[in-house]
């Protein structure tokens, strides 16, 4: 399957674009590629789909916030579709072309998508979705770890399973659609005459009515319960990020599509490392005597501890680097690295001999400060450390 393009780039828009040029942008495709202008064409069918999910993302804020900083891995991955159905389309459409198009309205000469056209579809009713959150340590970001978390959620009935009827006889066919769930119109376009199918007003999709409602969900095919669900969280998982378990959220009225369960992540402290997007910080103390002598040191690491060789004469605030001890890289192969700053740690307090030996130490010429020219300036000594 070919890569996704920047939707930003399907539109013919700049990342910046506000929200009116995504929605006059997204117009203009859909016009340019609408499969009723273009009967046949499997390309333009493509580039028309491919408009209207451009535009689902990038005219809702929290998808495009996401989608900017994730890019198409915050969308649910680099290629293939991540959810968007044809019903989307469909709701783009009511939003930009008005209630010719939308309202629950389906084309049914809508030649494209189906050969022999396509009628409405009795509406699918959505359970809500619930929203958790899920501490990790910097173990389980690195390595990934499942979960098992108990939710009280809303579930199907199981003594009319989920039917909302008391029992099969309970219900009737619906005289206002006859039973199929949408009643068919004609209107004026501007693409012209189409007919178009809505949901039946009556029995709101269903093709049926209920005479005798189920007397322990009350007619609702769901009711309060709880349920322990088990997820895998995939390493790289980040403070804040989300990750969407689908169907594990409330249960739909009546036979429905389940709602998804929503898990945001929350990073737990670690007492140790510090964490700087995919690097981790480490403060190490030596002595002065360390520090000028040199020594080997163990460092704490996510997966244990790791041995450092400090050289004699390192100097406080060097940083040294262990390649691949990080974090994963967010949208991209590898690891961070794990930093040592070095701190050397001046007692506060001598006793009389510490004193006399310090003393020694101030009138001998190898303990007067004389840093090399390059090493001056903070800033610079810092960036050079990290690159």
């Amino acid at each position: 399957m070919p890569e996704k393009r920047d939707y930003y780039e399907v539109l013919g828009v700049g990342r910046n674009a506000s929200a009116e040029d995504i929605k006059k942008a997204y117009r203009k495709k859909a016009i340019e590629f609408h499969p009723d202008k273009n009967p046949g064409n499997k390309e333009a069918e493509e580039k028309f789909k491919e408009a209207a999910e451009a535009y689902d993302v990038l005219s809702t804020p929290e998808k495009r916030q996401r989608y900017d900083r994730l890019g198409h891995a915050g969308m649910g991955g680099g290629s293939g579709s991540y959810g968007f159905s044809m019903d989307d389309i469909f709701t783009n459409f009511g939003d930009i072309f008005g209630s010719a198009f939308g309202g629950g309205a389906h084309f049914s000469s809508f030649g494209g998508f189906g050969g022999g056209g396509r009628h409405a579809q009795a509406p699918t009713s959505y359970g809500s979705d619930i929203r958790v959150r899920v501490k990790l340590s910097l173990k389980d970001v690195v390595h990934g770890v499942e979960k098992k978390l108990k939710v009280k959620k809303m579930v199907a009935c199981n003594a009319c399973n989920g039917s909302g009827a008391k029992s099969k006889d309970a219900t009737s066919t619906c005289d206002t659609c006859h039973g199929t769930g949408h009643v068919s119109h004609v209107v004026n376009t501007m693409l012209g005459r189409m007919q178009t199918t809505s949901v039946c007003p009556k029995c709101h999709g269903e093709g049926r009515i209920i005479t005798t409602p189920c007397p322990s969900c009350s007619g609702n095919g769901i009711v309060q319960s709880e349920e322990e669900i088990s997820f895998k969280i995939p390493p790289g998982m980040y403070e804040g990020m989300q990750l969407n378990v689908n169907g594990k959220g409330n249960a739909a009225r009546r036979g429905g599509q389940n709602g998804d369960l929503l898990v945001v992540i929350e990073e737990e402290k670690n007492d140790d490392l510090i964490r700087d997007g995919s690097n981790l910080i480490y403060n190490l103390f030596i002595s002065v005597a360390e520090a000028a002598l040199g020594v080997s040191v163990e460092v704490p690491t996510v997966d244990g501890k790791a041995k450092i060789a400090i050289k004699p004469g390192t100097q406080p605030g060097s940083i040294l680097r262990l390649s691949g001890k990080g974090l994963p890289v967010v949208n991209r192969y590898g690891m961070g690295d794990l930093l040592v700053y070095v701190n050397v740690w001046i007692p506060k307090k001598l006793d009389k001999e510490e004193k006399k030996a310090m003393e020694k130490l101030l009138t001998s010429s190898n303990f007067k400060p004389n840093p090399d020219p390059s090493e001056k300036n903070f800033m610079d000594r810092l960036r050079r450390m990290f690159q």
